[in-house]
């Protein structure tokens, strides 16, 4: 699969600091930005690379060449007049006869390449959005999805957004299939997100792919000190999920949120007081933070699906507003005992998922290659210590609407054994 890296861009929000250099050239710890992303692609097999250059071109072809010296081959699109951030793809359409990889040179990046076009091929998209959770969803780019992951809306910041919205945010890393350049929109500059992606929220033809793994801007001088610490401290390279993960699992009801029986109206949830803080600091840590949570309500027919996912979009908006995210939900939805009125009778049996069996988090381990063993399972019931302890992970019970946050702290200060 080729890779197109949209190397173009003069960086004005850092171009004072570096006024010399183009911002691909920007030196994380003693290496250019980009160098860093053509090696995360070079071992992992995606070789055949061209570059859209435009601002300083001259030095970025003249630092990379044709590539050998990294173990790849580079070609060039040279900018002379701006095209926008899409319009040499429309100039490359000869060379793009399959789908390809789309990238930025101003991101820092290292994900699993090979799970991303595996979900691509798996729903047939025209276009695969990378998209992940971050500490500001109130005010970045949102991308709203359908239960199979097809992209309904794409919000921009300045777009109206629902009052509870998932945590799934744009990171700029795409997989298109050269069909989407099949017409050129009649403008001199061509906008790859207004123009050729957004258009296509709702056709069922664009999906997200969410993945905790490490993707973010280095575009201001805070930020580029940010990723350089993060490279040095080995997180850029250890969230790529070809490594095995470490997870604190989180019970939901009366571990995160105020108990209040079976929730069946989303009026009643409410952050208990250290929930945000303790995910934080879990965001923080290197370990994934993922709510594995039994949900009866389902089964007994209390609450729809639709529901359920409202409850978990206000979880995660409220989560959002204090820096805090979670990198996963997963939910049972079966129930063992029939007998209520209005209950769903396929729902009704006994099934691998409902903690204390360990269902979620063997789902959860297999999507985001978790070491078990290496994890955590908070929550305030035995229900949730079985859980743990059936996939040989360490376990942490507080009592209901007790205080997360001096759990996870005593965690990541390992003052507690198996």
């Amino acid at each position: 699969m080729k890779t197109v890296i949209m190397s173009g861009g003069k960086g004005t929000r850092i171009a004072k600091r570096f006024p010399d250099i183009p911002k691909p050239l920007i030196p994380i710890c003693g290496k250019p930005v980009l160098e860093h992303e053509i090696q995360c692609l070079k071992e992992q097999g995606f070789t055949d690379i061209i570059l859209t250059v435009s601002h300083m071109a001259d030095k970025i072809i003249e630092y990379f060449g044709d590539g050998a010296k990294l173990g790849v081959h580079i070609e060039y699109f040279v900018e002379n007049q701006p095209l926008g951030n899409a319009g040499a793809l429309f100039k490359l359409r000869d060379k793009l006869t399959e789908d390809f990889l789309l990238l930025n040179a101003d991101s820092v990046f290292n994900i699993d390449f090979d799970r991303f076009v595996a979900f691509h091929k798996e729903h047939g998209a025209l276009a695969t959005l990378f998209t992940h959770p971050n500490d500001h969803p109130f005010d970045s780019g949102l991308i709203l999805t359908d239960g199979d992951k097809a992209v309904t809306q794409w919000l921009t910041k300045e777009d109206q957004r629902p009052q509870w919205y998932r945590n799934c945010v744009n990171a700029g890393l795409h997989i298109l299939s050269p069909k989407l350049l099949t017409t050129r929109p009649d403008t001199p500059k061509i906008d790859l997100d207004r123009q050729i992606l957004k258009p296509l929220a709702g056709a069922g033809k664009m999906f997200a792919y969410q993945s905790p793994e490490y993707v973010k801007d280095m575009g201001t001088p805070e930020r580029l000190e940010a990723v350089s610490r993060d490279y040095e401290s080995g997180k850029v390279f250890e969230r790529n999920l070809r490594n095995r993960q470490k997870a604190i699992f989180l019970d939901r009801d009366g571990t995160i949120n105020k108990y209040v029986g079976f929730l069946r109206n989303i009026d009643d949830f409410e952050l208990l007081p250290t929930a945000s803080a303790a995910i934080k600091r879990i965001n923080r840590s290197g370990y994934l933070a993922i709510v594995v949570t039994n949900q009866p309500v389902i089964a007994r027919g209390e609450i729809t699906f639709t529901e359920l996912q409202e409850i978990h979009k206000k979880l995660e908006t409220l989560l959002g507003r204090e820096g805090a995210y979670l990198d996963a939900i997963y939910y049972c939805p079966h129930h063992p005992d029939k007998g209520f009125k209005g209950e769903i009778p396929e729902l009704k049996i006994r099934c691998d998922c409902r903690k204390p069996k360990p269902g979620m988090l063997m789902q959860a381990s297999e999507d985001f290659n978790i070491d078990l063993e290496s994890s955590w399972m908070i929550g305030d019931g035995e229900q949730d210590r079985g859980a743990g302890e059936a996939v040989g992970c360490r376990t942490k019970i507080i009592p209901t609407d007790g205080n997360l946050l001096k759990a996870v702290r005593e965690i990541l200060e390992d003052r507690y054994d198996r």
